[in-house]
């Protein structure tokens, strides 16, 4: 699924707007995307290309509490977006893992009965955490909760988890969840990629492993060393501090085509790449067994290098985490310098 070539008489095709709505939390309006857009999802439905995209105000202890925006597009490239965000915090059970961050980084598929499933990761400050919602019609969504809450007696209910990437398979434009031997699958994290498997897209339960693997401070608040890496960083390469999923995983007959984003240090990865840069590359995995991988590419296939995906709230990003088909192209949609939003298109021509 290569090249992807970057449509730059188009992009940035998003960038912050003054829209208002009025917010419960506040109790008041607020101008939710006035600060930055970035990293979104993407849904073909009915010949059009939904984005859910996240969206920070400039409010708050953090200078940006973070909502789900929907614009739409019949062109894949000019948006118009809705006036109101069709996701918040707000005060619900749910208050209390959302508040103040925000909701963050959503990526959506769909089931065989076409419910929309959206993971996200909320922040409540202190920890992100991995949540779920679902949809029929992408405006009106149902919370569902943390995603490990039930796990292994809550043992990652309160850990740091991020960025859940459901292996799909991509039919028509629909990005629909697919089981492998019985169960669905999630490639998730930010700092190695791990697995976990579902009976039903809402409860989650990450693979573990009795072989001790790597640790890393961000997660001292449980044992990583019990979950089973299914991509880890790499010592003098792109991805050399974190590797964090993309898009939904495309399940086909050679394998699950896995795209992922990484960050770079020069003292310990690519020299020849900035101090935080974010690349993105792809790798392999066994259709039979996700844990399992095959391939992966020796460097990456996107980078930083336009104006606006160099610098922004955070400078050298390319974010990749919306993919669609749509009218005969592969279009992978990703976050620029957390503050925009670009598009990438591989012709299947």
């Amino acid at each position: 699924m290569l090249p992807f070539i970057k449509v730059d008489s188009a992009n940035p095709v998003l960038v912050p707007g003054s829209n208002t709505f009025f917010d419960p939390m506040w109790k008041k309006q607020i101008a939710w995307e006035n600060k930055d857009v970035f990293n979104p999802a993407i849904v073909v439905r009915n010949d059009t290309v939904f984005m859910l995209y996240r969206a920070e105000d400039t409010i708050g202890k953090y200078a940006g509490t973070s909502r789900i925006g929907l614009a739409y597009s019949t062109d894949a490239l000019h948006f118009t977006k809705l006036k109101a965000p069709v996701f918040y915090p707000e005060n619900d059970a749910y208050k209390k893992y959302e508040w103040e961050g925000g909701c963050e980084d959503p990526r959506i598929v769909e089931d065989s009965a076409g419910v929309y499933y959206m993971t996200y990761t909320a922040y409540d400050g202190s920890i992100a955490r991995l949540l779920v919602a679902s949809s029929k019609d992408l405006l009106h969504w149902t919370k569902h909760g943390p995603v490990f809450a039930a796990a292994f007696n809550g043992r990652y209910n309160n850990a740091w988890s991020k960025s859940g990437s459901v292996v799909s398979s991509y039919k028509n434009g629909k990005i629909i969840a697919t089981k492998i031997n019985g169960k669905y699958w999630m490639l998730w994290g930010d700092k190695y990629i791990w697995a976990a498997t579902s009976d039903d897209l809402i409860n989650w339960q990450p693979v573990e492993t009795n072989d001790h693997q790597p640790y890393d401070s961000v997660y001292s608040n449980f044992n990583v060393s019990h979950l089973k890496i299914v991509i880890p960083v790499r010592h003098g390469k792109f991805d050399s501090d974190l590797v964090e999923s993309g898009p939904p995983a495309i399940l086909t007959g050679k394998g699950i085509v896995f795209l992922y984003n990484s960050r770079n240090v020069p003292s310990i990865g690519d020299s020849s790449l900035v101090e935080g840069t974010y690349a993105a590359s792809q790798a392999l995995l066994d259709k039979d067994d996700p844990t399992k991988l095959l391939d992966r590419m020796d460097t990456y296939f996107i980078k930083p290098e336009k104006s606006y995906e160099i610098t922004g709230q955070v400078n050298q990003v390319c974010f990749i985490e919306g993919l669609a088909q749509f009218k005969n192209k592969w279009w992978l949609y990703y976050g620029t310098a957390d503050s925009k939003i670009a598009v990438a298109v591989y012709d299947e021509k």
